[in-house]
């Protein structure tokens, strides 16, 4: 939990005020985060009458003047919420809202790791490990919806302008890099904040669902078809066609959802081949060329794609009805 401090805090100054206070109730040594160590903090309080390290308003949850065992009750299950639950922040942008999932930092496997099995390609490998601070990232794609309120118009292919609809929860797509790049220096000239493609690295943990990982093949299961929005053969073609709504499928271990599938979703980085190495925050590791990243599969692709592990990369003024993008910060 304390390597989401510096993060969490970043959150609460954002906060409104009422919001904020709802949140730091159970902060019993007011170190702006509730956690286990305020837990041990208040049964200290408690065995001892020692006070000096409590901050008794907020050990008081039930509010009824008293601070007892109930308190200490209610604070583990704050606590356990707080742990079963991946903290959000719900940002809006011209009436449009989108949500933005905390990752806590930690370490894992990145690339062909056995899971992936004869699917992996040669360019997920070789596994190696790879060490990332906390970050933020979507809960979905960028939809037709936010990319709209940002830049005021819909570049996607699959939109009521070329016949295809006016659903406007599907992912943004027929976006390139370049593209990315505008519309989030709007995005945050709007907001205050400093959104940003996610590196490769922090794409990949992600997916995998963070340290709360199962190690899935895909993103959330070992079954593409409860997750992904694919390609699965001629005979339901149709079916197969075109974007979906965000959020149909299931969501992976950190709720985050079409991780795999739908569409690819830019990196930040430039595209470079792995090595053995340990690596600690890597962006462009081993960066050969100016091709950029992209991961997850898409709609048009069979699932060998949409694996969490699998790459694929262009040049940065590519574009295609496959391929959009998942903010971070």
């Amino acid at each position: 939990m304390r390597k989401m401090h510096v993060f969490l805090l970043l959150l609460l100054m954002a906060l409104p005020l009422g919001a904020r206070a709802e949140l730091l109730m159970g902060d019993v040594n007011s170190d702006g985060i509730v956690s286990l160590d305020d837990v041990a903090t208040l049964i200290c309080y408690l065995l001892s009458s020692d006070d000096s390290g409590v901050n008794l308003v907020n050990a008081d949850l039930y509010q009824d003047s008293r601070i007892n065992l109930s308190d200490v009750t209610q604070l583990i299950s704050l606590v356990k919420c707080m742990q079963d639950n991946p903290e959000t922040r719900v940002f809006s942008v011209n009436g449009v809202e989108f949500t933005m999932v905390v990752v806590e930092g930690g370490t894992f496997t990145m690339g062909a790791t056995p899971e992936q099995g004869d699917d992996a390609w040669d360019n997920e490998m070789p596994a190696h490990e790879v060490t990332l601070s906390t970050f933020g990232i979507g809960q979905t794609e960028v939809t037709q919806e936010l990319w709209m309120a940002v830049m005021g118009d819909n570049p996607s292919y699959y939109s009521s302008a070329l016949g295809h609809g006016d659903n406007l929860l599907r992912p943004v797509e027929w976006v390139s890099w370049d593209d990315c790049q505008a519309f989030i220096a709007q995005l945050n000239e709007i907001t205050g904040q400093t959104f940003r493609l996610p590196t490769e690295a922090e794409w990949e943990f992600a997916a995998r669902g963070g340290n709360r990982s199962r190690g899935y093949k895909y993103a959330g299961s070992d079954s593409i078809d409860e997750v992904a929005w694919y390609w699965i053969d001629q005979a339901s073609a149709q079916e197969c066609i075109g974007t979906k709504t965000v959020a149909t499928k299931l969501p992976n271990e950190l709720g985050l959802y079409d991780m795999s599938g739908n569409v690819w979703e830019w990196c930040q980085d430039d595209y470079g081949s792995y090595d053995t190495q340990s690596q600690t925050t890597p962006t462009d590791p081993n960066a050969e060329n100016t091709f950029k990243v992209y991961r997850g599969g898409a709609w048009g692709h069979e699932a060998r794609y949409c694996r969490v592990s699998a790459r694929n990369y262009s040049i940065p003024d590519y574009t295609i009805f496959t391929l959009g993008l998942r903010l971070a910060m």
